[in-house]
């Protein structure tokens, strides 16, 4: 298995990585193995990936970290997409690393598709856990619903924060980055960018709904991915699991952690051909 070209902690580390006007909870177990970079589901925190790097274990350097307002993360001006993924950068460079396996779930697939897009040289591979599905589904309705239902949410957000399971963000501003979800996802805007990956990128697909979504809306927008893998080689589907959405890190962590080590055997032989 590839091991890290860059320098490593030898043990593990936690702390506050200052980044623009806020600083983001980073944790790096350390080690000389590929760095998988963890981006997590929009509104949740580095938390939910215990299983997964449990699964995987000490031959992989896990750096997990919560997003801005998210766990223990600091307030920021700035919640959009872009910001999200720079600040995968920003984490990078204040671990040392470089050449990372990203997985993203969620929103997190979206970051870790663009940031793979935008950076062939530098990344190992993807693995994508349920996001990153090019399919127009925001329209005006949805997003008056959107924030119809984030507004109906935002008298009890205060009394769930202390227990980390919602985010600093006031209710418009949690509305507004869904519905920026909903831009990005469009056909025409992540096509481009899922057909430009050139390193190994793996899905994990979950079934049933997810949250917000009606009938069969999410099995609809899950099906967009057949014509990126028709077109796409170097994007396949690794696994379609039983679990929805919400409970995929919980339920099929080991789904996970193969598709993480499928990808990290298919980066080592695109390695090769091309020596």
């Amino acid at each position: 298995m590839t091991k890290n070209s860059t320098s490593s902690t030898d043990s593990n580390w936690t702390g506050m990585v200052p980044v623009d006007d806020t600083a983001l909870a980073v944790t790096d177990t350390g080690g000389p193995g590929i760095p998988v970079v963890y981006l997590n589901g929009q509104f949740a925190t580095q938390g939910y990936w215990r299983r997964v790097i449990a699964e995987l274990g000490p031959d992989y350097r896990h750096i997990t970290y919560d997003e801005r307002a998210r766990g223990k993360s600091q307030r920021s001006a700035d919640y959009s997409f872009e910001t999200a993924i720079r600040d995968v950068d920003a984490v990078l460079t204040a671990r040392g690393a470089d050449r990372p396996l990203l997985v993203g779930w969620s929103y997190g697939a979206f970051v870790g598709a663009h940031w793979a897009s935008r950076n062939p040289d530098r990344a190992v591979g993807a693995v994508l856990v349920d996001g990153a599905f090019p399919y127009d589904w925001l329209d005006e309705a949805m997003e008056q619903r959107i924030r119809k239902l984030f507004k109906r949410l935002s008298w009890f957000m205060p009394l769930l924060r202390p227990t980390g399971l919602t985010p600093r963000m006031t209710a418009a501003q949690q509305a507004e980055s869904n519905i920026e979800v909903g831009r990005i996802s469009r056909e025409r805007e992540l096509c481009p960018v899922l057909d430009n990956i050139t390193v190994p990128t793996r899905y994990v697909v979950a079934s049933g709904t997810s949250f917000g979504s009606r009938g069969n809306e999410q099995e609809r927008i899950r099906t967009s991915l057949d014509a990126v893998t028709a077109r796409n080689p170097n994007i396949r589907i690794s696994a379609k699991v039983a679990s929805n959405h919400g409970a995929i890190l919980r339920k099929d962590f080991r789904a996970i952690a193969a598709a993480v080590r499928e990808t990290a055997v298919a980066h080592d032989k695109q390695r090769s051909s091309s020596r």
